[in-house]
């Protein structure tokens, strides 16, 4: 188990941080009512009920058609599933906050905005590095940034997730060829004091073995605010008629 910060004060919003996000400030990517939403597909496999009542469940494996589509959810609130549902994966992470504003990085490394021409170097680190569900269209989510090196698109960072007073800080990754060089603090850093000029608090999202990584954002600023339920859901086959 992970050491959490005090429960003072905790807020309920990051409870179900995705529904958060679809139900305030990013509603216009949703599918959806008011049990049960999702993010646009072509945009992110993200999806949430409001609740674990029946009700909700029933609404969010409305949103899933069979076959092929998969959805993930995230939350600290136990998945609960309908009969209808499976979870093909299930893992366990930790929602962590930034505590500790750091400085910044460091003016020796440049940082450049990401827009829509470099989406497929984007989508091509990502696919390379799986830093987590990212599409051609997850840039629609927030502000991404690169470093260059070498005229390669060597590491990126951005914002994904969301929601009234909170950020995420996503999308981190390095080029393998580029690795060790501190590229991804640097990034992570600049996105979260971006996050900060605008009002927000940070926050980020690793898995809970994921102990490198958990030691780096705590080195950055941040400390685990609660664990979280990983689960990446689809329609269960029907069984063919005798």
């Amino acid at each position: 188990m992970h050491a959490v910060i005090n429960e003072t004060g905790r807020d309920s919003r990051l409870n179900r941080v995705v529904w958060s996000a679809l139900t305030s400030r990013q509603a216009q990517f949703s599918q959806g009512g008011n049990l049960a939403r999702r993010f646009d597909p072509a945009i992110s496999p993200f999806a949430a009920a409001a609740d674990n009542s029946p009700e909700a469940l029933a609404a969010l494996a409305e949103l899933i058609q069979a076959g092929d589509d998969r959805v993930y959810l995230l939350q600290a609130d136990d998945i609960a599933l309908p009969p209808n549902l499976e979870a093909e994966v299930t893992a366990a992470g930790v929602l962590m906050v930034e505590v500790s504003p750091s400085a910044g990085p460091s003016a020796s490394t440049p940082i450049v905005g990401l827009g829509e021409a470099d989406v497929p170097e984007m989508v091509e680190l990502a696919t390379l590095t799986k830093p987590g569900p990212f599409t051609a269209r997850t840039p629609e989510l927030g502000t991404f940034f690169g470093i260059r090196q070498d005229g390669r698109l060597a590491a990126m960072a951005g914002s994904r997730i969301n929601l009234d007073g909170y950020t995420e800080v996503s999308g981190i990754c390095t080029h393998p060829d580029f690795r060790g060089r501190g590229l991804a603090s640097e990034l992570s850093l600049h996105v979260a004091n971006v996050i900060r000029s605008r009002g927000d608090t940070p926050f980020l999202h690793a898995y809970a073995d994921n102990h490198g990584a958990i030691a780096l954002y705590r080195k950055l600023g941040f400390e685990i605010r609660r664990e979280v339920n990983v689960a990446v859901v689809k329609r269960k086959a029907q069984a063919d008629p005798a």
